[in-house]
């Protein structure tokens, strides 16, 4: 509304437009005077908005009342008519309101009727013009609405991650171009769908059902990574949390998919390149090695004690490369899915005293004592007899290593709940808390001044893992600082191979 209220009065007595200019300027109002329809329709083109309400006599030389109205609702349709009229045609003022007057006052009129009939009209200026103002505020909002709604969808076709999002019945409600082609399902059958009817891998399938049913657990988000593809694999990340409202109610679920092939690719190449330089490297470093034992021999001539020193300490330094570029193509089958090549059912009782014959001289050298008392009987694993022989020498090699002259090793063999149960356990000098939970990445070696001198190259335990895992089985350890340090190794018994199969 403006600042003052404008009202124009359209009569051809001046006696009438002066009086009714007088009544109203007295409360402020402006008042604009018209002789005839012609000055007023004029008057109110040259600023239509600025006027509020129009007083308008029907009885008029040259362009009548009637006329002057339907010009009128022809400019602005809002705009509030009062129709001026004398008793004797009061009829036609009637009618008038039919063709879309507000209201109307019969001549003579006193200054209080013509107040209230003006302020009821801009009351009910003023609640069309807030009507006015919240229709358009309204409409502006479902602009704003509706440009937001385009600049996502926008955004989110323009992504290189897909997105899937799901309704709390799984029906998908959202979901980008990337998607559709890292499934490798067209755009069309997956929106509107129901994830069950869409062709999923079933694991992403079965995590979008389980982020639906979450309920009140705390986690975020579940992360997989799915193969797609037969002819040509395609890897992809997974990223699946559930949407909930401000009640915490689980509104449905988004899944971000990423395309990590080329990361693939390239620890392939990493892996390959790796176990080619090593490889390469073993010969030569394992000449030398031998060429140094033979000097070492005094096959070449006498030494003295200085250079018998430094050639001791070059084999071995050699030795230490030779374990390193063992550990890395080990660890290179076991990315290639080649380290565990045969199994057959197999005790750990023999295998296991073998691992023990192989570290006696060195347990013997430190003074530890290393025991196992195998059971009277245990079950048979179905496993690669190489492969555990390397698990149970880098386990007590380890344990023998670190542990302080005098101490103990303890090998425990016994059946546990459909799994065979293997614990090395030493008196050594423990792993930190802060170190337990990276204990078995690749080259992480704990630093302490206990540690100092051994010499290892932090792909042991890194290689147990994985070839345990290869067997479907699981290790786990306990250690405290200064008091030693358990590794438990659990495989399934040939009894419950094939549950445990399907557990996986």
């Amino acid at each position: 509304m403006t600042d003052q209220i404008k009202i124009m009065v359209i009569d051809d007595e001046q006696i009438m437009r002066d009086g009714c200019a007088r009544i109203l300027s007295e409360h402020g109002w402006s008042v604009l005077p018209a002789e005839n329809g012609s000055v007023g329709l004029a008057k109110l083109q040259e600023s239509p908005k600025e006027i509020d309400i129009i007083l308008l006599d029907l009885m008029m030389p040259g362009m009548s009342g009637m006329e002057v109205l339907e010009k009128v609702q022809a400019l602005d349709d809002t705009l509030l008519v009062i129709i001026i009229t004398g008793y004797a045609t009061v009829a036609s003022a009637v009618e008038a309101m039919k063709k879309g007057a507000y209201d109307f006052i019969a001549k003579p009129f006193t200054p209080d009727q013509l107040r209230i009939v003006i302020k009821r009209a801009l009351e009910r200026r003023r609640l069309q013009r807030e009507a006015e103002f919240l229709r358009s505020e309204r409409e502006r909002s479902l602009r704003d609405v509706a440009t937001e709604k385009s600049r996502v969808k926008t955004i989110i076709n323009c992504m290189g991650d897909g997105i899937l999002v799901c309704d709390r019945d799984s029906c998908i409600v959202l979901v980008n171009p990337a998607a559709g082609r890292m499934l490798e399902i067209p755009e069309s059958r997956l929106l509107g769908n129901f994830v069950s009817q869409s062709n999923f891998p079933l694991e992403l399938s079965k995590t979008i059902e389980e982020s639906q049913k979450a309920g009140d657990s705390a986690y975020t988000s579940i992360s997989q990574e799915l193969i797609i593809g037969k002819a040509q694999e395609m890897f992809l990340r997974a990223h699946t949390a559930p949407v909930r409202n401000d009640l915490s109610e689980i509104m449905g679920t988004v899944t971000v998919l990423q395309d990590i092939s080329y990361l693939k690719e390239l620890d392939k190449m990493k892996s390959e390149f790796i176990a080619m330089v090593a490889h390469e490297l073993r010969a030569p470093i394992a000449t030398v090695e031998q060429q140094l034992t033979v000097i070492l021999g005094g096959m070449a001539g006498e030494l003295t004690e200085k250079q018998e020193q430094l050639i001791a300490r070059a084999k071995e330094r050699t030795k230490g490369v030779l374990i390193l570029i063992k550990d890395l193509l080990d660890l290179s089958k076991i990315e290639a899915g080649k380290m565990v090549q045969y199994k057959e059912p197999l005790s750990l009782a023999e295998v296991i005293p073998r691992a023990v014959e192989m570290m006696k001289s060195d347990a013997i050298e430190k003074n530890i004592h290393i025991v196992f008392v195998p059971p009277p009987r245990i079950s048979l694993i179905q496993a690669d007899r190489d492969s555990m022989e390397g698990i149970f020498t880098n386990l007590i090699s380890n344990a023998v290593k670190y542990t302080p002259a005098g101490g103990r090793v303890t090998i425990t063999l016994n059946d546990h709940d459909g799994f065979v149960k293997i614990s090395v356990a030493d008196t050594g000098i423990g792993i930190k808390s802060e170190d337990i939970p990276h204990i078995f990445d690749k080259f992480y070696r704990v630093k302490s001044i206990e540690t100092r001198q051994i010499v290892g190259t932090g792909l042991g335990l890194t290689i147990v893992k994985s070839i345990v895992e290869a067997h479907l089985g699981t290790i786990s350890l306990e250690s405290t600082e200064g008091k030693g340090t358990t590794f438990t190794v659990l495989l399934p018994k040939i009894a419950d191979m094939t549950s445990c199969r399907e557990n996986i």
